[in-house]
């Protein structure tokens, strides 16, 4: 693989999986398998454990698969979103899982594929969904959204300054042609950004291509529904690792952390009865990050933030333990 397809934070990841993995028959669910990589490492360094590699993209999952042949059936894709991890497990006839795993954010594959409309850097049609089988593309949104709702995507989900900016020329032009590549989008976002600002902060459509995906593929919903999800499917000594790369994703993740182990007994009580310990614990302190040294290998380890925990006591969570409606 080339750096861009190497896993960030590879080996820690690995690591925090292990001990969950370390009996036969052990489970885990990849929830975003993309090529495979996390996938690949855990069913070599954990031989007596078996992956459920979920992704919502038939693509991967087909190149996934075929990467993971020589593993057999200690290996199992399935099609689906990582919110329905608990279904996924319904259906296999699995009772829980020791250890579930979140890669977020785009994957090199979707990237590196023209056709997807994920990169800024080449002209393509304006697509950016995960699942292509289903769901309004980059397109829809820019040619549909009023002003108002362009300004909120762009603003919330890129942290884009010139948010409102960019949405009134984007409906303005949209009057005269509709966009449907990423090449015109752009051509917009050179002429709306101001040259200052284009010379930081890295290529100045990186917030908006980032925004238009988050949106289309409904990602951070999709993230408060699995958080709750991934916590409910691991048994004792399971753990759940997630790795977010955007501020947002993991401000969802450590809340949903903390509501699983902090204790709710009150700070002056000399000890805490027995029923009353949180049923997780935190296995990461705060957020990990990468070194320098694998930011230098891979430019995509700057931004991620890694965290995990580990299910203590099998008592009830503080999480939704309802499982989504199954698709339609």
């Amino acid at each position: 693989m080339s750096a861009s397809h190497v896993p960030v934070l590879l080996d820690r990841v690995v690591a925090l999986l292990a001990p969950a993995l370390d009996h036969e028959g052990a489970v885990l669910v990849d929830c975003t398998l993309g090529l495979g990589g996390h996938s690949e490492a855990v069913l070599e360094r954990c031989p007596r454990a078996r992956v459920v590699g979920i992704d919502r993209d038939t693509a991967a999952l087909e190149l996934a698969g075929r990467r993971l042949t020589p593993y057999g059936e200690r290996f199992t894709g399935v099609h689906a979103v990582y919110d329905e991890v608990l279904d996924v497990l319904h259906d296999l006839e699995l009772a829980h899982a020791d250890a579930v795993l979140f890669d977020l954010g785009v994957s090199s594959m979707q990237l590196d594929v023209r056709e997807r409309g994920f990169a800024y850097s080449v002209d393509a049609p304006l697509d950016m969904r995960m699942d292509g089988t289903t769901g309004p593309t980059a397109a829809d949104v820019l040619n549909t959204y009023s002003a108002g709702e362009l300004t909120r995507v762009l603003r919330d989900y890129g942290e884009e300054k010139f948010a409102r900016k960019i949405a009134g020329a984007v409906v303005r032009e949209r009057e005269t042609e509709p966009f449907a590549t990423s090449g015109r989008l752009v051509e917009l976002l050179y002429a709306e950004i101001p040259a200052p600002a284009r010379r930081t902060g890295g290529h100045p459509a990186k917030r908006t291509f980032q925004a238009l995906r988050m949106e289309v593929n409904d990602e951070l919903a999709v993230l408060r529904r699995a958080m709750p999800a991934a916590i409910d499917a691991i048994g004792v000594g399971g753990r759940v690792v997630v790795e977010s790369y955007h501020s947002l994703e993991d401000r969802l993740v450590k809340q949903a952390f903390t509501a699983v182990t902090r204790s709710t007994v009150p700070v002056d009580l000399p000890f805490v009865p027995e029923g009353q310990e949180p049923p997780l614990r935190l296995v990461t302190r705060g957020a990990e990050k990468a070194d320098e040294s694998e930011i230098a290998a891979n430019p995509r380890a700057a931004s991620v933030r890694l965290r995990a925990v580990e299910r203590v006591h099998p008592g009830t969570n503080r999480s939704s333990t309802s499982r989504k409606e199954p698709r339609r």
